[in-house]
């Protein structure tokens, strides 16, 4: 088995603060057609290139019941800003149609197999992982955008389709890992695809 969740998996549990001042689980999130779970951060150039088009894809699928929920891993010992408090800052001037939760304990990356920001995880109705990957293939610099592999995953699981693309590898900067160097993986993390 490999470091990140087998598609088909169900969603891992998580119990963890967000910027709005309220703590959420994976219970909150129940009504929702479908969840996408990422993991992103403050910093990333991968995050930040591709924000405006995560934030397109976020609010397209919004009216059909599709809810987005934001991860940040990253330990701030690596990288200051990827605190807390930074984190807030960042929604408050951003506005973000997510929710934007803080796993300083880095358990929540750990069971979904979070890699990279940003990392995605689609979830169907029934919180079986049907995507994992990249969200754009040039975060970076979307205007270099062909293609954007979540969004055609949501288009396929919210028609009750099977996604054609279910598995591509995430772009972006490693998770930065407590006590490890900024460019430390997993030795189980692979290639997803």
């Amino acid at each position: 088995m490999g470091f990140t969740l087998d598609i088909g998996s169900k969603a891992p549990a998580f119990h963890l603060p967000a910027t709005d001042g309220r703590t959420y689980t994976l219970e909150n999130f129940k009504d929702a057609t479908a969840l996408v779970v990422f993991f992103t951060c403050n910093h990333c150039p991968y995050v930040i290139g591709s924000d405006e088009v995560t934030r397109r894809t976020a609010e397209k699928y919004k009216a059909k019941g599709v809810v987005f929920v934001a991860i940040n891993s990253n330990s701030e010992k690596t990288h200051a800003e990827d605190d807390f408090a930074h984190m807030v800052t960042r929604m408050q001037e951003q506005k973000f149609p997510w929710v934007y939760l803080r796993d300083e304990s880095q358990d929540a990356a750990k069971a979904y197999g979070g890699l990279r920001t940003p990392h995605f995880f689609l979830f169907g109705k029934d919180r079986k992982l049907v995507y994992t990957g990249r969200g754009v293939d040039s975060p970076r610099d979307t205007a270099k955008m062909t293609v954007n592999d979540l969004e055609n995953a949501l288009e396929d699981c919210v028609a009750g389709k099977a996604v054609r693309v279910p598995l591509t590898n995430p772009i972006g900067c490693n998770v930065k890992w407590l006590g490890k160097d900024a460019h430390w993986m997993p030795p189980e993390a692979c290639d997803l695809a």
